[in-house]
């Protein structure tokens, strides 16, 4: 079984920055519509986000005209290619890990994190969030889950891969995936001294070539994990039964799950974990 550990997250996903900006799918519209509405994305709203990466929602929130984003980024290959496709006055880059990171108490309209948070422990890591965001001010986290069960025709024509190099991934589990774990999540932002959690699920549908599924899947952290040969192995039975099963055109369900909840409008007394919680280490 491959495990991944939580230190992947700062370093993990810099190599081939272009290369994985372009297989990673966006996220649906729907998503930064209930921003909006829900929590405030717009004209004047300002925003820190927790891992941007190659900057795929970062790019969205810069588009709905906000004052100012501070996006949090640990690697330092990804930190420079935000900065070479994403020059804006609006956006500052820190080069550091979320636990490592200064952020102001009570400053920030809005937190958020696109399919990143869960490199972070969540209980230290929530409460730091919440520590940032003004009284009233919105936390939001999502996760994109690259697969969608029995209709999704390749994830079942693929599934003895995951098979092999996860064995719990083949067996029925009482548990969903972290990011589909709705009582999990919900439960793990009040106890962190969140107001309001809800969670909301898109779907969307990505016509792939097998070049660009490839690429997508090189990236995906389990595979990562795999020593040379057999990440090469992996990859290549990928194309085959893209280029053999689907004639080079697979069409991918996903689920695009958001998180969101509300730093309550009273000021409470500092939180000692969240001020500790740079001391923490994945």
């Amino acid at each position: 079984m491959t495990k991944v550990a939580h230190r992947f997250g700062r370093s993990g996903f810099g190599t081939t920055p272009a290369a994985y900006a372009y297989a990673r799918p966006n996220y649906p519209q729907d998503l930064y519509d209930t921003l909006a509405t829900r929590c405030g994305l717009g004209p004047g709203t300002s925003v820190f986000e927790i891992g941007p990466g190659t900057g795929t929602a970062t790019a969205a929130i810069l588009a709905a005209g906000v004052a100012h984003i501070r996006a949090i980024e640990p690697d330092p290959r990804l930190a420079a290619h935000l900065r070479q496709t994403l020059p804006n006055p609006t956006l500052s880059i820190d080069q550091a890990t979320f636990e490592h990171a200064s952020l102001p108490a009570a400053t920030f309209d809005l937190g958020l994190s696109a399919t990143a948070f869960h490199w972070v422990r969540q209980q230290p890591g929530l409460r730091k969030a919440r520590t940032a965001l003004k009284p009233g001010g919105w936390w939001a986290m999502w996760w994109t889950h690259f697969g969608s069960g029995t209709n999704d025709a390749f994830q079942t024509a693929t599934a003895h891969l995951f098979a092999r190099i996860q064995p719990q991934a083949g067996r029925s589990s009482r548990r969903p995936p972290f990011d589909l774990d709705h009582a999990a999540r919900l439960h793990d932002l009040v106890r962190a001294g969140f107001t309001n959690p809800q969670a909301d699920a898109f779907t969307s549908t990505v016509l792939y070539d097998t070049a660009r599924l490839v690429t997508l899947y090189r990236d995906f952290s389990v595979i990562q994990a795999l020593a040379p040969a057999a990440q090469a192995e992996f990859l290549a039975e990928i194309a085959r039964i893209a280029d053999h099963a689907f004639a080079g055109r697979i069409e991918r369900r996903f689920t695009t799950t958001l998180y969101t909840a509300q730093r309550p409008h009273r000021q409470s007394p500092p939180d000692p974990l969240a001020a500790t919680a740079g001391a923490r280490h994945p």
